[in-house]
């Protein structure tokens, strides 16, 4: 069985600055893998070529493989929405729009022209169930997303994500803006989600990746330093710059 995502001697450069450097990763099912390493280090930068959110930023250029299911997701046989559909983003601040919390969580289907408002009225429903969200919020589903506490506001962002049905899901640092008690709350979450779903976590809390993280990569000027179990990462290091890290003498 091919891996969900394949990374293959990537290489990516902000005009003449290189920014990742041959890098190689592989997305197993059913995981979730962490990334971890000093700011500026390369790991958002890698997480947001997984479904070509770089393309966005002007002057980058990349060399090198992203496989999805065996196919290139920067050859002309991957349309960017169905990319983006199949491989979704949470970001590191909650972004909901300004409309109601129904409208955030439909507003995916509301681009696929979805129409109908009963199938839409459902899925809804299982979105906020599977971000546990729906017993807070079923009486509520008219009101602003935005006057939400932010905690909720990120799960909101994860259903409106779920309503969608991606393969993989991207989180940039969710918890960064989240107290200790939210922060647990979403990791939860996301322990629960790895059941259906590839989830890849940036993250500048190592405790973090430690307890949620199934696989670690440790990164470091561009470079995948090491990659593997998360256990052995944190317990038992390959590399001294790894170890370096993980005991707090760089970075």
């Amino acid at each position: 069985m091919p891996k969900i995502i394949k990374v293959k001697q990537l290489d990516l450069y902000y005009n003449q600055f290189q920014a990742l450097k041959s890098v190689n990763m592989d997305v197993d099912n059913n995981n979730i893998i962490g990334l971890i390493g000093p700011s500026g280090c390369g790991k958002s930068t890698l997480l947001r070529t997984l479904n070509r959110m770089n393309d966005l930023i002007e002057g980058v250029k990349i060399k090198g493989e992203i496989l999805l299911d065996g196919v290139n997701i920067y050859s002309s046989q991957m349309e960017i929405y169905e990319l983006r559909k199949r491989v979704g983003m949470v970001f590191q601040r909650p972004n909901p729009f300004p409309l109601s919390i129904f409208e955030n969580v439909s507003f995916g289907l509301k681009v696929e022209r979805f129409t109908d408002k009963k199938k839409t009225a459902e899925i809804v429903e299982k979105s906020l169930q599977a971000a546990w969200l729906w017993d807070d919020l079923k009486d509520k589903l008219n009101e602003s997303a935005i006057k939400l506490p932010l905690y909720q506001q990120q799960l909101l962002c994860i259903a409106r994500l779920l309503a969608v049905e991606p393969e993989v899901i991207l989180m940039d640092e969710p918890c960064s803006a989240l107290d200790p008690i939210a922060t647990m709350k979403v990791e939860e979450l996301m322990l629960e989600l790895k059941k259906e779903y590839h989830i890849v976590i940036v993250t500048h809390n190592m405790q973090q990746a430690a307890r949620i993280s199934d696989l670690c990569g440790y990164m470091l000027l561009g470079e995948m330093i090491e990659f593997g179990k998360t256990s052995d990462i944190f317990t038992n290091p390959r590399d001294k710059r790894t170890q370096d890290y993980i005991t707090g003498r760089y970075g």
